[in-house]
């Protein structure tokens, strides 16, 4: 799997280039800003996209989708639990002194366990909620990365003090849901570096056992 990390937004939200590397077929997770980079690499990549993923309806996530979603005619995917943050990004987006607009309404709506398929590659939806009430991860078994949006970081969890959010629900989600997948897999988080799930078990304050 094609797999392009860049960095986009003021908040730096980790965009996601995945590609087949066969029928060079596409999906984008988080276009939270700064699309002519991304479509830039697409192209350079001389990639089709077919969906844009969001892991969740934050505004730093979903800032750039608009403008994305028209340059690429690809199809937007979210929860159904955070399409009510999609007209509310913009005014959010103020509230932390961000300039941003809000985003389309969804084409589908992501559900816990379905499988998004491009080209050769699968990958599966887990619903994480906690961070948000609609947070999704997504998991490629075949070549062992999950991407986590803002539910796990290298060393942290999402925030949960915002409309929706609960601590409870997020260690539970990622107890349940990520730390029972195999300690080899790959961590693409929302912000900041990647990690393992090795790594995290056993230095995560979140979700420890060592």
């Amino acid at each position: 799997m094609i797999i392009e990390t860049i960095p986009v937004g003021p908040l730096q939200v980790n965009g996601y280039i995945l590609g087949c590397e066969r029928s060079r077929e596409g999906v984008v997770i988080d276009a939270g800003g700064d699309v002519d980079r991304l479509l830039a690499r697409i192209t350079k990549l001389e990639l089709s996209i077919r969906y844009l993923l969001d892991t969740h309806g934050h505004f730093d996530h979903v800032g750039g989708n608009r403008a994305f979603l028209k340059a690429t005619g690809a199809k937007f995917l979210i929860h159904e639990r955070d399409a009510f943050l999609l007209s509310m990004a913009a005014d959010a987006g103020r509230s932390f002194g961000v300039l941003t607009e809000n985003s389309p309404q969804p084409d589908q709506y992501l559900t816990d366990g379905m499988t998004i398929s491009f080209g050769d590659q699968r990958l599966k939806v887990i619903h994480t909620p906690g961070h948000s009430p609609g947070g999704c991860c997504f998991y490629s078994m075949s070549t062992g990365v999950l991407f986590t949006g803002d539910t796990l970081f290298n060393g942290s969890v999402g925030r949960t003090d915002l409309p929706g959010g609960s601590m409870e629900v997020l260690t539970r989600s990622i107890r349940e849901r990520l730390a029972v997948l195999p300690e080899s897999t790959k961590l693409y988080p929302g912000h900041g570096p990647s990690s393992t799930i090795a790594i995290e078990l056993f230095s995560n304050p979140f979700l420890r056992r060592g």
